[in-house]
């Protein structure tokens, strides 16, 4: 019925022109051809010894099956602690000893193996560069490229990148294919290259599309378009992703620049001729003067059943208004009267035997309507008549003459609302692969791919799936009508879903366009590659060495906002190789992964990238989502993993800009979170010092020289929220809590410890040697911009009121309107506390006795000309600084913060003792106190009976909680 798909065997490269040598690795070839031949044969002789020495053979015992796991000198598979575990999981899970293929599953789920044959998977790569499974070259290749690291030899330094980024998405490169998420390679060239130098390797575990590896190879192409400048060296990138529909993507970008144009061209040209001859005529109508024309594009409309009386609706017919132009949400049955929408309304069906798949199916019927085609260079439209609508029919009856996919999606049941997560459930109204398509659209498919796959060069057929990818999904009938719409492709982002109108183009016109519009214009004929791509886990990278790389820039899953592998499984179909879905980092019901999961599988990923990255080295991290929740696991998953953040920013992808944020508010923007690996002589020396204050200075020094140190934009001075000494106590209690280690020393302790070490500025802390540099370009900004808060909370309520009595002690009758006007947004399962509770706990007023305060003396002598140069006890002075608020000096804060915790302890007890199940209304701060103790009293059990009558959403969402949460899970075992 269909012809098989042919793989390399059929089509050897030997026929390809090569007509100089390659350097690959360090070896030379006498072409590329010969370089691709002799990577295959040792990636097949790696994958079938996979095969053969897990899949075909028994085991006796976990002992042995670590020995099997072990002898695979092509896989590194990590230490024998972990691959004990993999042997022992796999008894506790009952899936019994002796069975070779069982431990072979448990080890491809634990690496993201894709599913696939091998000749699929051999059929798509490319090594060493590129292979649609784990990479068994990484070695090679950072053993070839890399610099190995060696403390006692390195000088690196560099601060946060903290410069405005502007970069948008109508790049040529960005746009010659779609997915669903993707960062401007230009953006990441910024951070490429404040953070390393040529030559340097850097990584993207969750690479996506692969434009890490892009930015990496186009510093020297783009120095001629700027200054040319030693530092514009190409880097080294790794790209690290799970989807092979995504490194398939991945790897034709970056062959844009080490293509030959003319080649492509040639190969786009004829491959069309063929098709043309093949399957051209399934786009032709019969124009009204019998001459033939050439099908643009065909509208498809739904049909559905109206619920009073039964009659057949078609949407085109009754909600399109078309002397208007416009497509109406409500319309009438025009049998009966009644007004609808279409949730008002039943799908009418369709039910047909499909020759593709050799059984009868059940769809929504859908039935063309409009017909837009050219007759030479006029455009004309009309109804389709029988002649149009008989060959439809014919087509749908007969047997495939081309092979295209029909898996079923995700083959998760029969009820279609199964194979997607719930927040799509009942919107994917379709079952099979095949079904987004029209059977004329499967058919010219099918015969471009299969041509596509016979062609000679490897590098061009690559492009030319990439071409066929690129517009395959955009034109399928998920591409909606609409009216005055110039885009030939208007498909909903994140979603499966066959429209009510569909826009069925031709397809050969809109793969011609691609690739000789699109992609051959981006094709340099350059031969140095210098990017490696491996499909598999980012939580899973052992084949790779530690400290061997330089930078890392990732763009992670966004938690349940993406379901990557369901939205990707219409592309893979036709590469016919799949996602390993246990290894997927989403939110996903579907799957049955809660938000623990994905912090757990996000915590294993940033464990590997901490493993990898060179001590004292820099990790970017471009995070958007909605979900408070979800930012707070990610915070917490850096932390655990032993990563320190030192500065988060927020992106606008609209603008491109950045701006400091120092809330964990609700995250409405991307956000650009700077971490690094702390070096090793921070690391030797805590061991030896965790626990006293000899510890927190060392980690406090090391961290604020990590820090940037003087940002300004539109000549006012940035307030740097990491140098504050509130986020500063904040990240140290988080370094001694992920560590094991007892914190040694208060907030006040803390406070009091930073004003006698360190230099302040405008409220921030400096090194000695920083600060000389602060003061100077201080003084070429007119004022300082103070960070935006939102008071949702009793903690945040307390960094305003501080914000407010540093620039300006005041009366609680002044305080006072402003603070209610700030509330709004409080947390509905905070307790509401009075100004003035939050006033005495936290601050200190002046009665009018004694000396005034050298906080509030300061203000009024700067403010009032006739308050200046008088004595702190002058009774002017005194006068007007009676009942003012102010900020305690941090070196007497301590009683103050003492009695304050001491009513927090009392409030915390009564949760602890409380017989509710939940708590609906509690003081955050209390909880955060009680937990602080009874980590530090090792009471973990008392931390989890507490946790469990907190809802899970506050939990979740507040990072300090779920740090003391996370630690006494692991320390209780549980």
């Amino acid at each position: 019925m269909t012809e098989p798909m042919k793989t390399d065997a059929m089509f050897p490269d030997s026929g390809t022109p090569a007509d100089q040598p390659v350097e690959c690795l360090g070896q030379t070839f006498p072409g590329d051809a010969a370089r691709r031949d002799h990577y295959l044969t040792r990636l097949r002789t790696a994958l079938e010894e996979l095969n053969a020495k897990l899949g075909g053979v028994t085991w006796t015992t976990v002992d042995d099956a670590v020995t099997r796991l072990s002898s695979l000198e092509h896989w590194a598979l990590g230490d024998g602690d972990r691959l004990r575990e993999l042997g022992e999981r796999m008894r506790e899970a009952g899936r019994g000893q002796g069975r070779g293929k069982d431990l072979l599953q448990l080890w491809k789920d634990e690496v993201g193996f894709p599913h696939g044959e091998l000749d699929d998977i051999l059929r798509l790569s490319d090594p060493p560069y590129y292979t649609v499974c784990p990479n068994p070259f990484l070695g090679e290749f950072i053993a070839f490229y890399g610099k190995p690291y060696d403390p006692a030899t390195s000088d690196y330094r560099r601060e946060p990148f903290a410069a405005d980024v502007s970069e948008g998405k109508n790049d040529p490169i960005y746009n010659a294919h779609g997915y669903h998420t993707k960062v401007p390679y230009k953006a990441i060239m910024d951070y490429i290259l404040h953070y390393t130098s040529p030559g340097d390797i850097v990584l993207d575990y969750f690479s996506g599309t692969g434009m890490t590896g892009v930015a990496s190879q186009s510093f020297e192409r783009l120095a001629l378009e700027t200054l040319p400048n030693a530092q514009f060296g190409n880097r080294h990138a790794i790209l690290i992703e799970l989807s092979p529909a995504a490194t398939h993507i991945a790897n034709s970008y970056n062959l844009l620049l080490h293509s030959n144009r003319a080649e492509f061209t040639s190969a786009v040209k004829r491959i069309l001729r063929e098709a043309e001859e093949a399957v051209g005529d399934l786009y032709s109508t019969i124009h009204s003067n019998g001459a033939v024309g050439r099908i643009d594009y065909t509208v498809w409309s739904e049909v559905f059943i109206c619920s009073n009386c039964g009659h057949e609706l078609v949407f085109w017919e009754i909600a399109v208004d078309h002397d208007k132009r416009k497509i109406g949400s409500d319309f009438q049955c025009p049998n009966c009267g009644v007004k609808h929408t279409k949730s008002t309304v039943e799908h009418a069906l369709s039910t047909e035997f499909d020759p593709a798949i050799g059984h009868i199916t059940k769809k929504n019927k859908k039935i063309p309507v409009l017909i837009v085609y050219k007759l030479g260079n006029k455009t004309f439209s009309k109804k389709p008549d029988e002649t149009d609508l008989v060959r439809i029919r014919e087509l749908d009856r007969q047997p495939p003459r081309w092979q295209f996919p029909t898996n079923r999606m995700m083959n998760t049941g029969n009820e279609i609302e199964k194979w997607g997560d719930e927040w799509r459930a009942g919107s994917s109204n379709f079952v099979y692969v095949h079904e987004i398509y029209t059977r004329r659209n499967s058919e010219v498919l099918g015969f471009l791919w299969q041509r596509i796959n016979e062609y000679p060069d490897a590098t061009t057929r690559s492009l030319l799936r990439f071409a066929f990818t690129g517009t395959c999904i955009g034109h399928s009938l998920m591409n909606r009508f609409r009216f005055d719409v110039s885009f030939p492709s208007n498909t909903t982002s994140g979603t499966m879903r066959i429209t009510s109108l569909s826009k069925e183009t031709n397809f050969l016109d809109q793969f011609k366009n691609k690739a000789l519009l699109r992609i051959a214009p981006l094709l340099q004929n350059d031969i140095g590659r210098t990017t490696i791509i491996s499909t598999q886990s980012a939580t899973s990278l052992h084949n790779i060495p530690s400290n061997s790389v330089d930078y890392i820039f990732v763009d992670p899953p966004f938690g349940s906002n993406i379901a990557y592998a369901e939205l990707n499984f219409a592309w893979e179909a036709w590469l016919r190789v799949f996602t390993s879905q246990s290894s997927e980092a989403i939110v996903s019901n579907a799957q049955s992964k809660g938000l623990l999961h994905y912090q757990w599988l996000m915590q294993s990923a940033f464990a590997s990238a901490f493993r990898l990255l060179k001590p004292g080295r820099w990790m970017t991290v471009e995070f958007h989502n909605s979900q408070n929740a979800v930012w707070s696991a990610i915070q917490e998953a850096l932390g655990n993993a032993g990563f320190v953040v030192a500065d988060v920013r927020t992106l606008d992808k609209q603008m491109g800009t950045f701006k400091q944020v120092n809330s964990v508010g609700a995250v409405k923007q991307d956000l650009v979170i700077s971490a690094y690996k702390p070096n090793g002589g921070l690391e030797e020396r805590f061991r030896l010092e965790a626990g006293t204050e000899n510890g927190v200075w060392d980690f406090v020094r090391t961290h604020l020289r990590q820090l940037p140190i003087f940002v300004a934009k539109d000549g006012q001075v940035e307030v740097i929220a990491e140098r504050q000494n509130y986020l500063l106590f904040d990240r140290m209690v988080a370094f001694h809590v992920q560590r094991g280690v007892t914190v040694p020393m208060s907030a006040s302790e803390f406070y009091a410890g930073l004003e006698q070490r360190f230099s302040e500025r405008d409220g921030m802390y400096f090194l000695a040697e920083q600060v000389a540099e602060y003061d100077k370009k201080r003084m070429t900004a007119t004022e300082v911009m103070q960070l935006t808060l939102f008071v949702t909370d009793e903690a945040s309520a307390i960094q305003w009121l501080k914000q407010q009595l540093t620039k300006k002690p005041q009366s609680f009758q002044d305080l006072h309107p402003q603070f209610m006007r700030q509330i709004g947004g409080w947390s509905k399962h905070e307790m509401s506390l009075e100004l003035r509770d939050l006033l005495e706990q936290n601050f200190l007023v002046y009665d009018g006795a004694g000396e005034v305060p050298s906080q509030i003396h300061a203000y009024l002598s700067t403010n009032y000309k006739d308050l200046r140069n008088l004595a702190k006890d002058d009774p002017r002075l005194r006068e007007e600084a009676a009942d003012r608020w102010y900020v305690p000096d941090p070196n007497k804060a301590g009683d103050l913060e003492k009695l304050r915790e001491r009513a927090l302890l009392r409030e915390f007890a009564e949760y602890r003792e409380s017989k509710a199940r939940k708590l609906k209304v509690f003081r955050l701060e209390a909880v955060r106190a009680g937990f602080k103790k009874a980590w530090g009293d090792r009471d973990y059990a008392t931390i989890l009976a507490v946790a469990e009558k907190i809802p899970d959403a506050v939990l979740q969402e507040d990072p300090k909680l779920l740090m003391w949460y996370d630690q006494a899970l692991t320390r209780s075992g549980r």
